[in-house]
């Protein structure tokens, strides 16, 4: 029951971090144009978050029961997952790089269940079907990840030559104050967008731990004041929606000045029209694979975003040198973390931890 407890808190702060570390995925763009304060745009980004975090649970079901075999899994190895992906979180966020807290979710619960599991990698759920359609590592985390960022770089892209034949004729400073006004909604629809899909992730995680905590018999004569943790299904309750949807908007309103710096201002200029072209793409691709219970990195799609809207503003206008060394984060983060899951999980079994 105790370690139940640790689980929970080491969850509520991989979500708080994830809050601070993500923040930038919402509000650089209207930082870095000076369309609103950092002060105003935080706070927009952090209702944005809370309201998004009670919209659905498709996410939160695909991170819980679509990766690994929920039968191998204790709560040392949710312990080792979130221990993993927050030490990476905080890694890539010192370095100012930004990185996938999804992914490093994902890494560090198929390396930890892979430990738990004795090596077995029969434990990972690569594919299979459900009355719902495809599920597992392959349809709805690999997939995704290589197909999101070219769809937020193609899309950014076109949406930035649309509106840029739209406003050939328009003065500069018109262009700029109506998209000025315009770029405040994009965000918004970002940092709700974000909330649908980067909140519903703990709250997974959670899940599995009530799940796991009552399937082991954890939870067996719990005094009457904790019979709300009893989970016999994998069923979402009110109250880890509110914790988690709580402890992201607390994580968004300390910011990510680190990430916010990368983002908005060394990969590319950019304006209020490129602004919002990056946002709407991103939010719409987000909000979309939330429908779809995908957990989508939400730093890949916004950064190509950027990316494809900045090429169309002309293509030495990104700073390709730091993109690379974006993109190497991106693909090292879930065999990293994955490592850092199954090396922690290990430590913490000769701790004896969970015995």
């Amino acid at each position: 029951m105790t370690l139940f407890f640790v689980v929970l808190l080491v969850a509520l702060a991989f979500e708080y971090i994830n809050g601070f570390h993500d923040t930038a995925n919402a509000i650089a763009t209207v930082v870095s144009t000076k369309v609103m304060s950092p002060r105003q745009a935080i706070l927009m980004a952090t209702l944005a978050n809370l309201a998004g975090a009670f919209m659905g649970e498709a996410v939160a079901k695909t991170i819980g029961q679509g990766q690994v075999d929920t039968g191998v899994v204790t709560m040392t190895t949710i312990l080792a997952a979130l221990l993993g992906a927050i030490v990476w979180n905080l890694l890539t966020w010192w370095l100012g790089i930004p990185s996938s807290s999804s992914h490093a979710l994902i890494g560090g619960l198929c390396g930890a269940a892979l430990a738990t599991a004795g090596g077995n990698w029969h434990v990972l759920i690569w594919s299979r079907m459900t009355a719902k359609g495809a599920d597992g590592l392959w349809p709805k985390v690999v997939k995704p990840m290589v197909t999101s960022p070219l769809l937020g770089f193609a899309i950014g892209f076109l949406l930035m030559a649309i509106i840029t034949a739209c406003v050939i004729n328009w003065r500069p400073r018109t262009v700029n104050g109506v998209f000025g006004k315009l770029q405040i909604g994009s965000a918004a629809w970002m940092g709700l967008s974000h909330g649908t899909n980067d909140a519903q992730k703990t709250m997974g995680i959670i899940t599995l731990a009530l799940f796991t905590g009552t399937s082991s018999g954890a939870f067996t004569n719990l005094p009457g004041w904790l019979h709300f943790l009893h989970t016999p299904e994998f069923k979402i309750s009110f109250w880890v929606k509110f914790a988690c949807a709580l402890t992201m908007a607390a994580g968004t309103a300390a910011g990510g000045w680190r990430i916010i710096r990368t983002m908005g201002h060394k990969m590319v200029r950019l304006q209020p029209v490129h602004g919002f072209a990056a946002e709407t793409t991103a939010g719409a691709i987000i909000f979309t694979a939330s429908h779809f219970g995908i957990p989508l990195s939400t730093t890949h799609v916004i950064s190509t975003s950027i990316m494809g809207v900045g090429a169309m503003k002309r293509f030495s206008a990104v700073k390709w040198g730091l993109v690379h060394r974006i993109v190497w984060a991106w693909v090292l983060t879930i065999p990293l973390t994955g490592l850092l899951g199954y090396g922690i999980e290990r430590v913490l079994i000769m701790c004896g931890v969970g015995r």
